[in-house]
């Protein structure tokens, strides 16, 4: 983007510049840039809990789900947690039976009750049913509170003044539903708002109160955003104002920041955390500033007309320490594996282990990749990143595939397969489903060599930038050090439809019989 020259100047009520309190602290050097984070977060929730910010994602039919990132700056984020740890909503989302692609964790939402010091996160599961998880941190371990048999289509919660709990949901028709004390149950849901016409679909929910007006903050998808507000309480009646309509956005190529939520940080400035449809990587943030009208609307700041590729810094007191950074190396030390991994379906948990290194026995017997379990993701880093696996394959059996793939609703792996008591390192291209999430293809090997020596380096190159003919690219390397280029380039799909971004893979699944294992040693994430 343009260098944009910024100067913060403050005024009193009649427009005058003021002396700031010297209580205040200096306005934040420097600027941050869009998106916040270039990684698939979509559908994102925002809450401060005191000095520390949160945001939720959806992650359809990844697991664990609902991932959870902190923040102290808004603008460094990490990985935290998962609000859901597994997906406990029926067999698909074990592959049994079907599978779950595109199904589970939609828009949901994450706020935090001070009373009993609770995080909250609720969501619809295919259109039937509300579960609502807690923690007494994002980090540690969350459990089901409730499943309330109604679904609040992407949920926005709000917990008032008064310690009561109100969920705003919905898709055009727009409800409010307030929960019993201990939050397990409804008391009363009313429709407070239909969209007219001329708007056509608003959706996304978030709910918020500011000066004791009550606000609906609700997406036009999937270019267009729209706030409700009303003076005389949760249930209404609510006015209507758009925010934001074919606003350009920060991303070239990328689409209109909408849907995602609002803050107010320390200061008492407002954020609003957006999404830009950006495929093939997916959904990424993207935040602007917010202001209010004297009579309480809020006022998205924009730069030249679009959204801002830069902004200047929240004004936040210093962090405690640096996050830890979204790229880098994963040795799998310890014996769990860390908040930034989630897995294709539900995993089956006897079938890998962490110790100081990723242990994966075969879990299906299937020659459809989509088809595996236990196959382990990472979201890519954009604008480019690079994915390298260090892969001991030495207890492999006949009939077993092992490797990296780029997946997505086109597919591409680079890998070890072993037949017949020798192993050759293949590029599999062309794997690829309907729009029914059902394989069409399990791809055709476009590259082989025999290997020997039960360790090998698998690395992908993916350009996630939006647009269509964006590729991923394969190597090799059995000295950690000198990669040779292998195979061809996958052209990476740039639909919507799917949702979710092409991640980096870990496999490893069994064509014959069960019985084989690999170890992934080392994962390391580089840019660009």
């Amino acid at each position: 983007g343009t260098n944009q020259q910024w100067q913060l100047v403050r005024v009193d009520g009649g427009g005058n510049p003021t002396t700031p309190p010297p209580t205040t602290p200096p306005p934040s050097n420097g600027t941050y840039s869009n998106p916040v984070v270039w990684q698939d977060f979509a559908d994102v929730d925002i809450i401060r809990v005191d000095n520390v910010y949160y945001m939720s994602a959806s992650t359809m039919h990844y697991s664990p789900g609902a991932p959870v990132l902190r923040s102290y700056d808004l603008v460094n984020w990490e990985y935290a947690g998962h609000s859901v740890p597994r997906l406990d909503f029926g067999s698909k989302y074990d592959m049994s039976g079907g599978n779950a692609y595109v199904d589970g964790i939609w828009a949901s939402t994450l706020n935090y009750r001070p009373s009993n010091k609770t995080f909250y996160w609720a969501g619809c599961i295919d259109f039937a049913q509300t579960h609502i998880y807690t923690a007494s941190a994002v980090d540690s371990t969350w459990s089901k509170l409730t499943t309330i048999p109604n679904c609040y289509y992407d949920a926005g919660m709000l917990i008032d003044d008064n310690d009561t709990m109100y969920v705003a949901y919905g898709n055009t028709n727009i409800s409010v539903a307030q929960l019993s004390a201990d939050g397990k149950t409804q008391v009363r849901s009313q429709q407070v708002y239909s969209t007219p016409s001329s708007i056509g679909t608003l959706e996304g929910a978030r709910f918020y109160k500011r000066n004791g007006a009550y606000y609906i903050w609700l997406t036009r998808p999937a270019n267009g955003q729209y706030v409700l507000k009303s003076t005389n309480g949760p249930f209404g009646p609510y006015e209507q104002r758009q925010v934001l309509l074919n606003l350009p956005g920060p991303i070239s190529g990328g689409g209109v920041p909408h849907q995602g939520g609002l803050v107010q940080t320390q200061n008492g400035d407002w954020y609003y955390m957006a999404f830009v449809d950006a495929y093939p990587g997916g959904r990424m943030p993207a935040m602007a500033p917010i202001t209010w009208t004297g009579d309480g609307w809020p006022v998205l700041q924009t730069v030249n007309g679009a959204w801002g590729s830069s902004y200047p810094k929240p004004n936040l007191p210093a962090a405690p320490r640096a996050v830890k950074p979204l790229t880098g190396t994963d040795t799998f030390a310890g014996t769990t594996l860390g908040p930034q991994w989630e897995w294709n379906h539900n995993p089956d948990n006897s079938k890998w282990s962490v110790n100081n290194g990723l242990n994966l026995q075969t879990a299906t017997v299937t020659g459809d990749l989509y088809k595996a379990r236990n196959t382990l993701t990472h979201r890519i880093q954009g604008p480019t990143s690079t994915a390298t696996i260090e892969l001991d394959y030495s207890t492999m059996r006949d009939g077993d595939r092992t490797g990296l793939a780029v997946l997505r609703n086109s597919s591409a792996w680079i890998g070890v397969r072993r037949d017949n008591g020798s192993t050759r390192l293949v590029m599999q291209n062309g794997l690829t489903m309907d729009d029914s999430w059902n394989t069409t293809s399990t791809g055709s090997e476009v590259a082989s060599t025999a290997i020997s020596g039960g360790r090998i380096w698998l690395r992908a190159n993916a350009d996630i930038r939006p647009g269509s003919g964006r590729q991923a690219r394969f190597s090799y390397s059995t000295d950690g050090v000198n990669f040779t280029s292998f195979g061809n380039a996958l052209t990476l799909a740039n639909n919507w439809q799917f949702f979710m971004g092409y991640r980096f893979a870990i496999f490893n699944h069994a064509t014959q019989a069960l019985g084989g294992a690999v170890t992934v040693r080392r994962f390391d994430l580089t840019t660009p």
